[in-house]
């Protein structure tokens, strides 16, 4: 029988009760909620990152005063010039940006912007954002080059759910924007950034 012929046998009502208990067997053998070990987060999370759906690159400093020039690096090995948007966020004024230009208001052709998760989550690879006065939203879905500094993990996707204390909005990604509307043909950045890059800071584990 073909995989067609079992899916019209299926619509039709032909499934005896024993191949349908035994399919619904099958569906939970594996967790619900994929284990995720505590132990290994952030081999967990980097695994996530660089699969080729997620597609993002990953660089890690020891404290925020490494920041300004790990994002330099970043920008010189992508041939951009040192230019780059950045949110109104202390950690940012804390740093020396030398040699560099920096501006908080996005351009719709921004090369790379500049954003802080609040956290990155193990078990998918995803960011999670928040926004206030001091992180903006906007300039993360502008920019060609979206560069997160992440400072902690979590486990699951659960344990990124926010407390009591909720912000104006907050919003999750996953990797960078891609469709295959455009005739069925995968392109990236078709919807926000092409590129991710995501900073680690510290030892998050």
């Amino acid at each position: 029988m073909t995989a067609r012929d079992a899916i019209l046998a299926r619509l039709g009502g032909s499934a005896t009760p024993a191949a349908i208990d035994t399919e619904a067997a099958a569906l939970l053998i594996a967790p619900e909620r994929p284990r995720v070990d505590p132990a290994r987060l952030e081999e967990s999370f980097l695994a996530m990152l660089t699969l080729p759906s997620v597609a993002a690159t990953v660089d890690r400093i020891g404290s925020p005063d490494e920041l300004p020039g790990a994002v330099a690096t970043y920008l010189t090995a992508q041939g951009l010039p040192p230019r780059l948007c950045v949110p109104p966020d202390p950690r940012v004024a804390a740093g020396d940006w030398s040699g560099m230009t920096l501006h908080e208001q996005v351009a719709p052709d921004e090369n790379a912007v500049l954003a802080f998760a609040r956290c990155g989550v193990a078990e998918t690879g995803s960011l999670v954002f928040e926004t206030s006065p001091t992180a903006p939203m906007l300039p993360n879905f502008l920019a060609l080059h979206h560069i997160v500094v992440v400072p902690g993990l979590v486990a699951q996707l659960e344990d990124a759910m926010l407390g009591d204390a909720m912000p104006r909005a907050h919003y999750w990604v996953t990797g960078v924007s891609g469709t295959t509307d455009i005739e069925g043909t995968y392109v990236r950045g078709a919807h926000g950034p092409r590129f991710l890059h995501v900073i680690l800071l510290g030892q998050l584990q």
